[in-house]
């Protein structure tokens, strides 16, 4: 075989797999260049110990409660609100010390660099009335900030009275 036959031989089966991975590279970076590969955002959260404590079953039990810890790894916000598809309204709520019940809240202060924890014995995200809970199941709880928007967060359902 001589030199430039030995030479189309090796390079025929080759050109088409480099010919096919110049042009997606092409398509894939006039995707990201035109923002069709959106953008990575570093949240400035980090959220642990969320879960929903299942509501009692005792007669006038209207809000299931839920337990949070936000490490705010940032500057200062504040949760503005929260939304869950199980429940039909889901309020902001500072409990344990005022006499009976709880009051809601405007808004939560995330103090900047620091650890804000929820839990029905102070300030708490309450879910009304929620669809009947699953213990072990996931509920997807969607959480407003001011400065950093929304953020959705996988809570666990847990027994009444539980973390």
């Amino acid at each position: 075989m001589t030199g430039s036959r030995a030479l189309t031989v090796l390079v025929r089966p080759v050109a088409v797999p480099v010919a096919c991975a110049a042009l997606l590279t092409g398509l894939l970076s006039a995707w990201v260049a035109t923002g069709g590969g959106g953008t990575l955002r570093r949240l400035p959260f980090k959220f642990e110990l969320a879960a929903i404590s299942s509501p009692p079953d005792s007669p006038g039990a209207q809000g299931a409660a839920t337990y949070l810890v936000i490490k705010n790894l940032a500057g200062p916000d504040e949760l503005l609100s929260a939304r869950a598809e199980v429940s039909r309204r889901v309020v902001l709520a500072r409990r344990g010390t005022e006499p009976p019940g709880a009051s809601t809240l405007p808004a939560l202060a995330i103090p900047a660099r620091s650890t804000t924890s929820l839990s029905p014995l102070g300030a708490d995200i309450v879910l009304i009335d929620p669809a009947a809970l699953q213990v072990g199941a996931t509920v997807p709880v969607t959480l407003t900030f001011r400065h950093a928007g929304r953020i959705t967060v996988e809570f666990t359902v847990t027994p009444a009275g539980t973390p």
